[in-house]
């Protein structure tokens, strides 16, 4: 079999769509950018210390965020005579404070053995080793919440209070707490006062409009031009957007693009289809279940059936054809048409179940409302749907 004839071809650099690649921008993470560097610059003119939590929930770009502003700030405070060094440890693998400290002394020397140390041994050899390079030493605690529920903030403590013999209030580790909630509170008081209250980031889940240009970034980055237009590339933020069924979430919107690409890849395509995005949503995150269907009431099924046959050759319509297109329906099947007011209280009801999607935009003929399809392909959704109404 020759694999290489056996698929289209969309994706140019599958690494751009993994969840580890740190992109050189940052859309609609700017602020945050700023905020940390606003924070941490005293480093480099005062040699102080810094230590900052970062907060939000999954998908919402902390950890990319750190890893990038780590990386920029190394190479601005080179640029200013001052050595950074940069230790990331992801604490949902290393959940003790002994495992998170070797992490730390294995950055400086590779060959360091993962037993017969204390955490307070480990802690003596960093000291040595930064001492040694002249370097200030920024450590990221990713994903800290199970390491503090764990073992408590002993750890956060101990590097918090690194320089305390010191007399002068020069410091030479600083700390990024990563974490989904606001681990503020977990901590002890005794490591909790080295955080001061306005060292606290929170990132907030990603809109579909903050979607777009990320997802935009990654299309340019890892697909053949032409794979995609801006249209799905909109359908796909629209899902994974904090208004649709990813509650803002950026990983879910990346993974859901490559489902995309990779489905269209399978069927011999170069491009990726509408249909294409609605199969992989109902892989990756079903919502659509006979069960569901089989609950809506006949005129639930009528309008989601309109719906879904103006959307089988387009990723969006709008309510009026929706509503028009309703009207034949309930002469076809010979059923009642609902009044306008209630025809749309039952098309809200529907995406508000999450069977629709439903957005509203500003347009020069005025305020439009778009109707989309997330979970299931059009195609498949109309013969459930008719099957349904067919058998009462």
């Amino acid at each position: 079999m020759k694999f290489e004839n056996s698929t289209g071809n969309i994706i140019k650099d599958q690494e751009k769509l993994s969840f580890d690649f740190i992109p050189e921008e940052l859309p609609n993470r700017e602020e945050e950018m700023q905020k940390l560097f606003g924070l941490y610059r005293g480093i480099v003119s005062s040699n102080v210390s810094q230590n900052v939590l970062i907060y939000g929930p999954v998908g919402t770009g902390k950890t990319v965020t750190a890893k990038r502003f780590c990386m920029e700030f190394e190479q601005w405070s080179k640029k200013k005579d001052q050595n950074i060094d940069t230790v990331f440890v992801n604490c949902r693998k290393r959940k003790n404070n002994s495992s998170a400290m070797w992490k730390i002394v294995h950055h400086f020397d590779r060959g360091f053995p993962d037993r017969g140390f204390s955490v307070e041994e480990m802690m003596k050899i960093v000291k040595e080793k930064i001492e040694e390079r002249n370097v200030h030493l920024f450590v990221v605690l990713d994903e800290v919440d199970p390491l503090i529920q764990k073992e408590g903030s002993d750890l956060i403590y101990l590097l918090s209070r690194f320089d305390e013999e010191r007399l002068s209030p020069e410091g030479s580790v600083s700390m990024i707490l990563v974490s989904q909630k606001n681990v503020f509170e977990l901590l002890e008081e005794s490591a909790r006062s080295s955080f001061k209250r306005s060292n606290r980031i929170r990132f907030p889940r990603y809109t579909s409009d903050d979607l777009f240009p990320i997802l935009k970034d990654r299309v340019e980055m890892a697909f053949h031009p032409g794979s995609i237009d801006d249209k799905k590339i909109q359908l796909i933020s629209d899902i994974a957007g904090k208004e649709g069924d990813g509650k803002g979430d950026a990983r879910f919107g990346i993974e859901l693009l490559e489902k995309s690409a990779l489905i269209g890849e399978m069927s011999g395509r170069n491009e990726i289809f509408t249909e294409d995005i609605r199969s992989a949503k109902g892989e990756i995150d079903p919502y659509f279940t006979e069960s569901r269907l089989k609950k809506l009431n006949q005129q639930e099924k009528l309008i989601l059936l309109a719906s879904t046959r103006k959307l089988k050759e387009q990723a969006y319509t709008i309510t009026g054809e929706v509503e028009e297109l309703y009207k034949v329906l309930c002469e076809e099947y010979d059923t009642e048409k609902l009044g306008h007011t209630q025809f749309w209280k039952y098309l809200k009801s529907l995406s508000d179940e999450g069977l629709l999607g439903s957005k509203t935009t500003s347009e020069n003929s005025g305020r439009t409302t778009k109707v989309s399809l997330s979970d299931i392909t059009a195609e498949k959704l109309e013969k459930k749907l008719e099957n349904l109404i067919e058998d009462g």
